[in-house]
């Protein structure tokens, strides 16, 4: 390996001529960013416990009102970056957002793509571009970048779900930013994933039917988990997985973030290849452990926990278990560089 020269080796007099010049020297700075083999990632493995934060959730109800919140959200911060960092791996930004009862959550539309996992409660919903979606429990909700949506509570018991973001994508490039408006009128039909992909395979007659850029927006849980069973029950060995994708294209339901559902039989283990992509886990259900580069995160239903790019993962279930993976593969895709290495 090439011994590169530092900073100190230069005289001082030119170190502050170039500071003057408003220039620096590569050389120094060559294997930080350019590290040999693969990349030397600041995100660290995270994990969050739901019962840690489901009281500090409940707390923040009542010490702010979402009017002056607008969004009542923990932000789950990356060890690798420090509490506070608004960002879980470089490229997700992940939230556990409240309502409670009779509670409305503003209408806006921003320039990142939000999903939304349902962690608890009935009587939640989101309403994207007038459009009212049921939040159940384990449902995938959507409100993609430049889609408007507001929340609302029409049940009797707090309501939880865990945000995902590409918010530090945006924050990076500098082109982050939100609109405020009025509540949306809701069109009186159920939502699309009801009426018009109930089944897989089928989509409206193209004759009659104009195509949307995002054309469903949720993904209910209960459909999920019956498919992943159906899976289960003929694979002869390992783990069931199926991908949420578009149903009008069969491409990633967003371009910048991938999600998988994932089933693991009680007992069984999972040792995925070393993937290029940054993953959230979200444990819709079930018991288990995980190993991400040396260090183990004992889990239950409703934890969040995440790995780095590259990161040696072992899954072990010690039951039935049901987890929900969010990545970065569609960003990586479409900038060419996605990558997966056997261990």
């Amino acid at each position: 390996m090439t011994q590169l020269g530092t900073l100190e080796d230069l005289p001082q007099d030119y170190r502050e001529a170039m500071t003057a010049a408003g220039v620096a020297p590569l050389w120094p700075m060559m294997r930080n960013v350019l590290p040999h083999g693969k990349p030397n990632p600041v995100t660290k493995p995270g994990f969050w416990s739901y019962d840690a934060l489901r009281p500090l959730l409940l707390r923040a109800g009542d010490l702010t009102p979402v009017e002056k919140a607008e969004r009542r959200v923990l932000v789950l911060s990356d060890p690798g970056r420090g509490a506070g960092a608004m960002q879980a791996t470089a490229s997700l930004y992940l939230g556990m957002q409240l309502l409670l009862p009779g509670e409305t959550a503003p209408a806006h539309v921003h320039t990142p793509s939000a999903v939304r996992i349902i962690v608890e409660g009935q009587g939640g919903f989101t309403v994207v571009d007038g459009e009212k979606l049921p939040m159940l429990e384990g449902d995938l909700v959507m409100t993609p970048g430049g889609d408007w949506h507001d929340h609302g509570h029409e049940g009797r018991e707090p309501v939880i779900w865990l945000d995902v973001l590409d918010l530090p994508v945006f924050y990076y490039l500098e082109g982050s930013y939100a609109t405020e408006g009025p509540l949306q009128a809701q069109r009186n039909r159920p939502d699309a994933a009801l009426v018009e992909y109930k089944s897989a395979g089928l989509v409206p007659s193209r004759s009659r039917h104009q195509a949307r850029r995002y054309p469903l927006a949720r993904f209910p849980w209960a459909r999920t988990e019956e498919a992943l069973r159906a899976m289960k029950a003929y694979a002869s060995t390992g783990i069931a997985e199926v991908d949420y994708v578009n149903p009008e294209t069969g491409q990633d339901v967003l371009p910048t973030m991938g999600f998988t559902a994932m089933m693991l039989g009680q007992g069984e283990a999972d040792q995925p290849p070393l993937r290029s992509c940054s993953s959230a886990f979200h444990v819709v259900k079930g018991r288990g452990r995980t190993t991400i580069d040396g260090t183990v995160f004992e889990w239950g239903p409703k934890d969040t926990f995440t790995a780095a790019p590259f990161a040696e993962i072992n899954h072990h279930a010690d039951e039935e278990s049901f987890l929900i993976r969010a990545h970065d593969r569609p960003l990586q895709d479409k900038l060419g560089y996605y990558e997966e290495r056997a261990r």
